[in-house]
């Protein structure tokens, strides 16, 4: 793993020989490990990454699941905060049910994007350095989903909303959005015309983060969630530490 990480560095022009070496004995020392202990370097750094990949794919897999979004309490993507009052509006002009299919709408947008995002997070976990495995290893119970959410929000708003788009067109979401934006827009002198593609999006992301951050924290603490011998080794020797 040493070699491999000198030869990658030092063909990609980002460190010396001398850099690396430092880099490499400060992850020593946080991780707490000599340099006899070079295996115990590597199921660190091995461990971690298996840790979020098991994380990101459970998480896109239980909410890309039909009501994956819409029957969990948690995450159920409800109208914007702005409309509030348009919901309450419509169902007493007796438009309830346009308002529950455009909430339904949403949610399943949502289940179907979800099913884009576990490519996404692994290749960001393969391309983690050392430096990020110290700091996600000494960090909080979701630190490594921090780390994902700060370098994959991006990526999965841009695969995310055409997928959305597509799922909202799809099932109709726009045309109940629509009709319910037009008839609120009728009784009110306030109008309004949010951009529900991107609305949806944002809550399908923090939506998915949310549950990865969830399945980190399983790992972390509890030892019958991790279900590799390497993940057994490695979390519960940082647990000892």
């Amino acid at each position: 793993m040493k070699i491999f990480l000198t030869t990658l560095l030092l063909t990609l022009g980002l460190f010396s020989n001398a850099q690396l070496k430092g880099i490499l004995q400060k992850a020593n020392q946080a991780l707490g490990i000599t340099e006899s202990k070079g295996s115990e370097k590597e199921d660190m750094i091995a461990g971690l990454k298996e840790a979020l990949i098991i994380g990101a794919q459970k998480g896109a897999t239980t909410l890309s699941k039909e009501d994956g979004f819409f029957k969990n309490d948690l995450l159920k993507i409800l109208l914007p905060p702005e409309a509030e009052k348009v919901e309450k509006t419509l169902r007493n002009l007796g438009l309830g049910n346009q308002v529950d299919e455009a909430i339904l709408s949403m949610n399943r947008g949502a289940e179907d994007a979800c099913k884009e995002a576990a490519t996404i997070f692994i290749d960001a976990v393969k391309s983690m350095n050392v430096e990020d495995v110290v700091t996600i290893i000494k960090g909080t119970d979701t630190a490594g989903t921090a780390y994902l959410r700060k370098t994959t929000t991006l990526s999965l708003t841009n695969k995310f909303r055409p997928v959305i788009e597509n799922s909202l067109n799809k099932v109709n979401a726009t045309k109940h959005w629509a009709t319910i934006i037009n008839a609120y827009n009728k009784v009110s002198l306030k109008k309004i015309n949010p951009d529900l593609t991107a609305y949806v999006t944002e809550k399908s992301i923090g939506g998915i983060f949310y549950q990865i951050g969830e399945e980190e924290k399983k790992i972390r603490k509890d030892p019958l969630a991790r279900t590799s011998e390497l993940l057994k080794r490695v979390f519960g020797n940082i647990a000892k530490k």
